[in-house]
């Protein structure tokens, strides 16, 4: 498995004006800006999500305006990877853009809950509920898309290629 962790469980329509607040927009140092991250919708997600927690939620995850801080935010602080029902598709291209892993896998999001620990084979699009035993099949990136999350994003798979 790509990755493994704890849940932090949001619902539908998320968007990316409650995943950073437009208040804080001005702030420039990412580190600083993280710690503003669901505050709107989570206060206690921030100051206790852990490096390696996974986020989970329903339908059209990251709708609302394109602001790129969104998903790194997200990245920020920590979190491996994305699962939900539905990506807003501006959304999706950020998080590719920046390397964060995302995938959806539509109803079966349902079942994941916050006291759970998922594991991700992102190859594979594979959500395995460790808590429950249950896999779930998900959409599994395009292996191109995937060397581009694993390079780190769009800009390091770009130095990374014109470097050969």
């Amino acid at each position: 498995m790509d990755f493994q962790g704890k849940i932090w469980r949001y619902g539908d329509n998320v968007d990316t004006d409650v995943i950073i607040p437009a208040r804080y927009l001005a702030i420039a140092d990412m580190d600083e800006l993280a710690t503003h991250a669901m505050e709107d919708i989570d206060t206690t997600f921030a100051p206790n999500v852990k490096p390696g927690d996974i986020m989970v939620a329903g339908k059209n995850f990251g709708c609302g305006s394109s602001r790129e801080h969104a998903s790194a935010v997200i990245k920020a602080n920590g979190v491996p990877c994305i699962i939900v029902h539905s990506f807003a598709r501006i959304f999706f291209r950020n998080a590719i853009n920046i390397g964060l892993p995302v995938i959806e896998i539509g109803d079966e999001v349902e079942k994941i809950h916050a006291d759970h620990e998922v594991g991700v084979d992102m190859s594979t699009g594979e959500v395995h509920n460790l808590t429950t035993g249950e896999v779930y099949q998900g959409t599994a990136l395009p292996p191109f898309v995937q060397v581009i999350a694993k390079a780190g994003g769009l800009v390091n798979f770009a130095k990374q290629r014109s470097a050969t």
